[in-house]
């Protein structure tokens, strides 16, 4: 198996993890959580041109991510390409 491969399947693996512990997140969802936790992706163009998935459909999951608190916070915006920048904030230490 090579790199490229086992990459692909850690962070396939990583997203079900992620939905396992929430339900309520779709792959897609999860994938946005899991890249940006691993530095893929903290971007919602670049994770969309990354999966290879329409950048519209990526905001429209960003932003029902968003709207749920705790999850992720948006932290820039570009009107002109749509392009939105989030981070997932640390782990609450309790």
């Amino acid at each position: 198996m090579n790199e490229e491969a086992s990459d692909a399947d850690r962070f396939l693996a990583l997203v079900a993890a992620a939905q396992g512990r929430d339900i309520r997140l779709t792959s897609i969802q999860a994938g946005l959580l899991v890249a940006a936790e691993l530095g893929i992706a903290r971007d919602s163009r670049a994770f969309a041109r990354l999966l290879g998935i329409a950048h519209s459909l990526v905001l429209r999951e960003l932003s029902d991510l968003a709207e749920r608190e705790g999850v992720l916070q948006i932290v820039k915006r570009d009107l002109r390409t749509m392009r939105v920048h989030y981070t997932v904030p640390p782990p609450d230490e309790a």
